[in-house]
């Protein structure tokens, strides 16, 4: 039960700090606050084992059990016996199951029992059977005339059997050695993985005290948002409103341009009339004076010549149109007009409008000022939040309890050290037991290697039966002597054999292959196995909640991926730390305080009664009176009836025609004298008339819509002072709660990154499941397959130890000195 409780108060210590972090914060969408990494331990197990050389043997040891036993796991079978508490299997189904699951081992285990037991009766028969000169026991050997070829064969099948039972030896001796070097390697790993639980112990507190203290990043930029709600609040505000409030004063503002045109176009207007009406006097007159004195000119006597009669009579034919065109004596002056916008302009209009403009822009600033109370408040709601967090965290002793933790599994490392003498010790004794055993069969090898060497090498092929050499001789002794052993240790062997087989071939098939394949996992997962009324016995047991999603597999295989212990166990649906925000803090809190707030915007005044005034009055300045087609209409008509430059140039041309004389040169000076008339008088005409057509036009084009532009930027101005003043309570409840949700997204924030943090990277418990791999790495990996390659590789040697007497037994009639032969003629005296 210790292990429990310091589990539960290392949850609890857990959930206080992710219940704490995650009233602080979710981030905005325009900022995203980054809270760094946990201060994270690392973890030095590596629950990883590679065999080596020895792996070859270890996966010839698996292929035979494969052989032996080809069926799948029994999971099936597996769970019905684990529900019926391992007692007795009594269906006919599942002893039907047993039996064909165990067929393989069944058959070998009889095998092996029966080798156990007939192999002693069957070396008495034989002893008693040789001492009767029976069984090749007598003394004589026939000769053949294959008896060399009959040698050689049973010399390399001997040999060959001896080498295999070598490698057999070789093998079982190699995993004996293992199993010992790799108990040395067991005090590493164990150390290891509790070094990693004083790890895990030691760095959740710092991960806890990191979350927590997390919150006053969130804290200082809910505080920034605070002290520049003007700016972010105020600002939403103005933006939203500016949508209809900036057009409105631009459309004021641009009529005080139309006025200072209107302005200048009159101005214009009053100048050019003046300047066309004295400049058309003067130029008739000069037109006039032209005109007589062409006239006069034209009474020349040169005229009365038929030649020059009809250039004269063209003359003055055309004299009569040289003359002005318009008349501008008769259009009214717009002195009024001007003097009326004048005085319109008397009121600077663009300094009220930006007034108003300057007046809209301190819509931040009335926000800040009308929400002090309200920031205070939520600033008196950041504190409280820090002190819940902090007192949340202080009801749950999670130092106090880690540290009993970590004293725990100081006493258990340490009760574990005790145990390592007694480990030894006992890995002693099975050390000597196994090799004992292995020595039972290099005796009978060492019989083998010097009989067949002392046979080979002592062997005379001259001398018969009864002549052989002493080294012949104590070479088929030895081979007797090894089929001796043979009889003796056989027997032992194969009995501890076949108990190894079965209990390690067994555990191998049920226990650490259905590991590695994660099928034990589903049998212990498998609802109601341990209690019928237990759905998953993991939480029943830590949370007397069976029915909690959490099963041995998830546990082991989040623990694997090195998630946090909160949601491996799933902490959650006992500390909701979610619900503890949602409900006790503080999103609720904050949006309570923001409900009660009001931004009231009367004050602003976008255009002053004055303003408007001065727009009304512009309208009343009576260019719209203004006879725009009677100056357009003399306008149009031109400064003079004719072009003066064509008529001098006809004029030069018509001189041109009369004879030298005086006349000629009259019309030519006439000519240059209206040239000069066009340009000093003509030209400037012209432009000022171009002057007065565009002002005149400018003055139509304002007139036409002056009224409808006022009237629409007076509407404009009325209502957007009316959204202001009433009717901005839409949009300013929108920003508002849009200003809230950023300042409650930092704490949404917060709580999700501190979810995250708890899911995979605060206790993490990569340290649990190093324990169950280490587990198996130990049971199966260091213990169970070095023994099963020991008795894999004796049961090879003791195997063979059948067809080795049977081969020494055959071999040694060619190596023994015999006490009778066959008598033969002198030809074949000499065959063995």
């Amino acid at each position: 039960m210790l292990w429990k409780t310091g589990l539960i108060f290392l949850c609890w210590g857990l959930t206080s700090g992710e219940l704490q972090d995650r009233q602080s914060g979710a981030a905005p969408a325009q900022r995203i606050l980054d809270f760094g990494f946990d201060p994270s331990g690392v973890y030095d197990t590596v629950a990883y084992y590679e065999p080596g050389a020895i792996g070859i043997l270890f996966n010839m040891m698996h292929a035979f059990l494969y052989v032996v036993q080809p069926n799948p796991f029994p999971e099936d079978l597996v769970i019905r016996v684990a529900k019926d508490k391992f007692g007795a299997i009594q269906s006919e189904y599942q002893k039907v199951s047993v039996i064909y699951y165990e067929i393989g081992f069944v058959v070998c285990t009889a095998l092996g029992l029966l080798f156990t037991v007939l192999l002693p009766l069957v070396g008495l028969l034989f002893c008693l059977c040789r001492c009767c000169d029976n069984c090749g026991g007598e003394m004589h050997q026939r000769q053949r005339k294959n008896a060399d070829c009959l040698r050689g064969l049973l010399t390399t099948l001997l040999l060959t059997t001896t080498f295999i039972i070598t490698a057999g030896v070789l093998c079982a001796y190699a995993a004996n050695q293992n199993l010992s070097s790799q108990l040395k390697s067991m005090r590493r790993l164990v150390k290891s993985n509790l070094k990693d639980l004083h790890t895990f112990a030691n760095q959740t507190p710092a991960q806890i005290d990191y979350l927590i203290s997390q919150y006053g990043k969130v804290k200082h930029h809910v505080l920034y948002d605070l002290e520049n709600i003007g700016l972010l609040l105020g600002g939403r505000i103005h933006e939203e409103l500016g949508k209809d409030v900036q057009p409105a004063l631009n459309a004021a503002l641009s009529m005080t341009g139309t006025m200072r045109d209107t302005k200048d176009a009159l101005e214009n207007v009053s100048l050019t009339l003046e300047t066309l009406q004295e400049g058309t006097v003067k130029l008739q007159a000069n037109l006039s004076l032209v005109r007589g004195s062409l006239s006069n000119a034209l009474n020349d006597p040169v005229c009365t010549d038929v030649r020059s009669s009809e250039i004269c009579h063209n003359i003055r034919s055309t004299l009569p149109r040289l003359e002005i065109a318009a008349n501008y004596s008769s259009l009214p002056d717009v002195t009024n007009q001007l003097d009326k916008v004048n005085e319109v302009l008397k009121t600077d209009l663009s300094q009220i409008v930006e007034k108003g403009f300057t007046s809209f822009n301190d819509t931040p600033t009335l926000v800040k000022d009308q929400t002090r109370n309200i920031v205070e408040g939520v600033k008196v709601l950041l504190d409280d939040i820090g002190s819940n967090i902090t007192t949340f965290n202080k009801l749950f002793l999670v130092h106090s309890s880690l540290t009993n933790f970590t004293k725990m599994i100081s006493h258990t490392h340490s009760q574990i050290k005790d145990i390592y003498p007694q480990v030894d010790q006992m890995d002693f004794y099975r050390w000597i037991c196994c090799i004992t055993l292995c020595c039972m069969v290099v005796l009978i090898l060492a019989f083998n290697f010097l009989g067949l060497l002392c046979g080979i090498l002592g062997f005379d092929r001259h001398a018969t039966p009864t002549t052989r050499g002493c080294v012949s001789n104590t070479g088929g002794n030895l081979l007797m002597a090894g089929v001796g052993f043979s009889f003796l240790f056989s027997w032992v062997l194969m009995g501890v054999i076949t108990v190894l087989f079965f209990v390690g071939g067994n555990l191998e098939k049920l226990v650490c292959e259905p590991f590695q394949t994660r099928q034990l996992f589903k049998v212990l997962d498998t609802p109601n196995l341990v209690n019928s009324a237990w759905r998953n016995f993991i939480p029943g047991y830590l949370y007397n909640d069976p029915e909690m999603d959490l099963t041995a597999y998830s546990l082991y295989s989040n623990c694997k991926d090195n998630r946090g212990i909160y949601s491996a166990l799933h902490l959650d649906k006992i500390f909701n730390i979610s619900a503890f925000f949602n409900t006790s803090v503080y999103s609720k809190d904050v949006s309570r305080k923001f409900e009660g707030m009001k931004v009231d915007l009367r004050d602003i005044i976008l255009l002053e009664s004055e303003g408007k005034q001065n727009l009304i009055s512009f309208t009343e300045t009576g260019i719209n009176e203004i006879d725009f087609a009677a100056y357009l209409k003399e306008v149009n008509k031109g400064v003079t009836r004719i072009n003066l430059v064509d008529f001098a140039r006809q004029l030069d041309a018509q001189a041109d025609q009369l004879s030298k004389g005086t006349l000629q040169t009259s019309l030519k000076g006439h000519a240059n004298t209206i040239r000069q008339i066009h340009i000093q008088q003509v030209i400037p005409l012209e432009q000022s008339m171009s002057t007065l057509n565009q002002s005149i036009r400018l003055l139509e084009r304002t007139s036409s819509d002056l009224p409808v532009r006022v009237r629409d930027v007076l509407a404009a101005i009325d209502a957007t002072q009316f959204l202001i003043s009433h009717n901005a309570t839409f949009v300013v409840n929108q920003e508002t709660e849009k200003y809230k949700q950023t300042i409650i997204g930092y704490f949404k924030q917060y709580i999700d990154w501190i979810r995250t943090s708890l899911a995979l990277e605060v206790a993490t418990c990569k340290p649990l499941s190093n324990i169950v791999d280490t587990a198996e790495i130990l049971g199966c990996s260091f213990l169970l397959d070095s023994m099963n390659t020991f008795w894999f590789g004796l049961g090879c040697s003791t195997l063979f130890l059948l067809p080795s007497i049977i081969l020494s037994v055959k071999l040694a009639k060619f190596y023994r000195r015999m006490d009778t032969e066959d008598v033969y003629d002198d030809d074949i005296g000499n065959w063995n």
